[in-house]
């Protein structure tokens, strides 16, 4: 597996920059980096090394431009959104060429001289300011719909285009958006198109489960563990084995779970209540919240470790408001769905409903729409057509 090495800015001597470097054997770099005084520590991965810089300061970015788990182009875009002053370099750490540089200073190019003598090759000095193609990708996958999911307004484009491109990945995703936008369809859409497809995705309705059952039901539980356990029961993280594990509503996890879900994502093990015996469990996480997760890390009601550890590849969800070029095609699909579950022939929008659809805010989002379709749909009876009169729009 792929690792990477960090240079925190507490822990080298003055004059030194702070560095990072992802890559397969990055380990007699750093200890080359060492011998010039700069210290450094290791990351697993891309994922891991975006939840190490929220807690570390770094000068610099070597990024190894073929990573285990993520696409190296939008680790550095998102390395970017969050430091855009912070230079982040592509490395290929099997022939130790620098792919691609950007504008630095005196130290840091003292840094990529002791990595040029280090891999004893002839690699290119960072220019200032001049503009230098990034390492070679597959193209993007084409924004197609997702499973399950109408629309072609541009920003579903891209929510299409960015889903289709994680489901080929491994990676933690933080899907956020309103009630109502359709993030478990993404979700689903997310375990379909992925490796795993043909495995479970379980579901955890985070803010449904009271909290004194929300322990057992993840972790699961053996036999006599507390009262009423009268038989062993595997959690649902197990059951999710091989699959993906969805956690909607994540924001309302009490932080006492926090804690325990910050374990399992750090170290891919299981135990469960009442026992002593330990099981590594292999799933792909998706999360979902419609709670602004970083307001609740301010007032200390969500672990901002946490965070950093689901929003490894985080997608915002549009609302529909935002999306009004798919509300007419969207009303169409629930009629088509209505039809056929009533083996009633097709019925249409009586052509003054598409202006009332398109005046509404729609605070209910996608789901509010549907549910609007279909009080219509049965207020309609044997109408051909669903007229205003129809429609009730709070």
């Amino acid at each position: 597996m792929a690792t990477s090495s960090l240079l925190a800015r507490d822990s080298y001597l003055p004059g030194s920059p702070a560095l990072l470097v992802s890559g397969s054997h990055p380990q007699s770099l750093c200890k080359t980096l060492e011998a010039q005084q700069c210290m450094a520590e290791a990351a697993r991965s891309g994922a891991d090394a975006l939840a190490r810089m929220e807690s570390k300061h770094f000068d610099l970015v070597l990024l190894d431009s073929k990573l285990p788990d993520l696409d190296a182009e939008e680790v550095r875009r998102v390395m970017k959104s969050h430091r855009p002053d912070l230079p982040v370099l592509f490395l290929d750490f099997a022939t130790g060429k620098l792919l691609s540089t950007e504008p630095l200073s005196g130290a840091v190019q003292q840094v990529l001289q002791v990595i040029q003598r280090a891999s004893h090759e002839d690699l290119p000095q960072p220019a200032p300011a001049r503009e230098v193609e990034p390492p070679a990708r597959p193209p993007d996958p084409v924004a197609e719909p997702l499973p399950g999911m109408v629309g072609s307004s541009t920003c579903m484009a891209e929510l299409y285009r960015l889903a289709r491109m994680v489901a080929r990945r491994d990676a933690t995703v933080l899907l956020e958006g309103e009630s109502g936008t359709g993030k478990e369809l993404v979700a689903r859409a997310i375990h379909e198109l992925s490796s795993r497809g043909k495995l479970p995705m379980v579901t955890v309705n985070c803010a449904a489960i009271p909290e004194s059952l929300l322990e057992s039901e993840l972790f699961g539980y053996v036999r006599g563990a507390f009262t009423g356990a009268v038989q062993s029961k595997l959690g649902r993280i197990h059951a999710a084995q091989g699959g993906t594990l969805f956690l909607d509503e994540v924001g309302d996890l009490p932080l006492s779970m926090q804690a325990k879900l910050l374990r399992f994502l750090q170290e891919g093990e299981v135990q469960r209540l009442g026992s002593p015996d330990v099981f590594r469990v292999d799933v792909r996480v998706i999360a979902a919240t419609n709670a602004d997760l970083r307001e609740r890390i301010k007032r200390a009601e969500f672990r901002r470790d946490l965070f950093y550890r689901l929003s490894v590849f985080p997608i915002r969800i549009p609302t529909l408001q935002e999306r009004p070029d798919d509300i007419v095609a969207l009303a169409y699909h629930f009629l088509a769905q209505l039809c056929r579950r009533a083996k009633l022939p097709q019925k249409a929008l009586h052509p003054p409903v598409h202006a009332l659809l398109l005046q509404h805010s729609w605070p209910g989002n996608v789901r509010e729409l549907q549910h609007a379709v279909e009080r219509a749909f049965i207020l309609a009876d044997e109408d051909p057509l669903l007229r205003a009169e129809h429609f009730t729009l709070q």
